[in-house]
């Protein structure tokens, strides 16, 4: 079946105008499409699940519609008090009541509600836009703070695991071709030096949660800036999407990819290792943001594992790019050799920067905390 054969399978009124591509993702194949009845138009978003990053997509989608149930109470609750109209995709039933259809071929495709005159920034560039990418944050992980985890599935085990990365890591070393480009290359050299000083870095969270410090709640899985929705009338924030990596898991993974990916103006893609930093002034608006928000749900134990939780996520994802370039580039896309290579090194530049901000950025989380 085509694209446009699934998208009359839901239960939107009107009959199918134009599907036209949405967005710049890279992993669902995602699609606007737009309908119309003789008195007004309909619009959705349709998307196929890629059942390659996501095995079971039914699962997926359970996680996404009871959570989206539970905090679509939450916000109608809590909407006369609120200082802005907050939005969540809502699943879209199939004709026949399902959450998704699957097509002839096994792929899977569901339909969502759009979040309309909204805009999405791939990076963060004043005070003001970090302090709302917070308060979105914060707000969608305190309405969903209180849904049993015991209800969601684990969609992507092992996803924000740092010592399962690193188990990875070493298993990818024993390789003879990663030994190969180690030797050939003394930038892989220097990386592979500073992930061993830093290994014992890796346990810190799980530690954590192993010894009853830290507990598992609902995390979104994947906050960076891109996912979050500002208003284009008010300018603030109103939504969060893109929520397939909706798990059980430690908000920590949460703050501290935000951090990572929002605070750092150079990018993931810069080959200029003098402009990667952290951002202190964009750091402390999105803590204040964030905990304004999330500031009456965290316990002590968690405030205190915030900084590393920063550190840490960085820390992960070098890692990764690391491991993925000694192991011939098989997990994250590439447009050029070395590329993995050279997002390692910004992320590892990035940590290295946090490291040497710790003092400053202990002292913001402790002040506005």
């Amino acid at each position: 079946m085509t694209a446009s054969q699934i998208a009359t399978l839901f239960d939107v009124p009107g009959r199918l105008v134009t599907l036209e591509p949405l967005g710049s993702g890279n992993v669902n194949d995602t699609y606007r499409v737009i309908l119309r009845t003789t008195f007004n138009e309909e619009q959705y978003v349709l998307q196929r699940i890629n059942h390659h990053v996501f095995p079971d997509p039914p699962a997926v989608m359970a996680n996404m519609k009871a959570v989206t149930d539970h905090a679509h109470q939450k916000i109608l609750a809590e909407a006369d008090d609120a200082d802005r109209i907050w939005q969540l995709p809502r699943v879209i039933p199939t004709c026949g009541g399902e959450d998704y259809v699957k097509d002839s071929d096994g792929n899977y495709w569901r339909a969502l509600s759009m979040i309309a005159s909204t805009t999405s920034y791939e990076n963060i560039e004043t005070p003001e836009l970090a302090v709302e990418a917070g308060i979105v944050l914060g707000h969608f992980q305190r309405i969903i703070s209180d849904f049993p985890i015991d209800q969601l599935a684990d969609t992507l085990p092992g996803f924000h695991i740092t010592p399962g990365y690193l188990a990875n890591y070493d298993e990818t070393l024993k390789q003879d071709s990663a030994q190969a480009l180690l030797e050939s290359s003394s930038e892989a050299r220097r990386l592979s030096k500073f992930v061993e000083e830093r290994r014992d870095l890796c346990r810190i969270l799980e530690d954590a949660k192993e010894r009853g410090e830290l507990t598992e709640r609902p995390i979104h899985g994947d906050p960076k800036i891109t996912n979050i929705m500002i208003d284009n009338l008010s300018g603030k924030g109103t939504c969060i999407i893109d929520l397939d990596t909706v798990k059980p898991g430690l908000v920590h993974y949460d703050f501290g990819d935000a951090v990572r990916s929002s605070c750092n103006p150079a990018g993931e893609e810069t080959s200029d290792l003098s402009k990667v930093y952290l951002d202190l002034d964009l750091f402390e608006s999105l803590v204040k943001g964030y905990l304004k928000e999330a500031g009456g749900f965290l316990t002590n134990a968690d405030r205190k594992y915030l900084y590393d939780s920063i550190r840490l996520i960085t820390f992960e994802l070098g890692l990764r790019f690391f491991a993925d370039y000694l192991a011939g580039d098989v997990y994250f896309k590439t447009t050029y050799d070395g590329q993995n290579l050279n997002r390692a090194r910004v992320q590892f530049a990035l940590c290295e920067s946090i490291e040497t901000r710790e003092g400053k950025m202990r002292e913001v989380l402790e002040n506005l905390g």
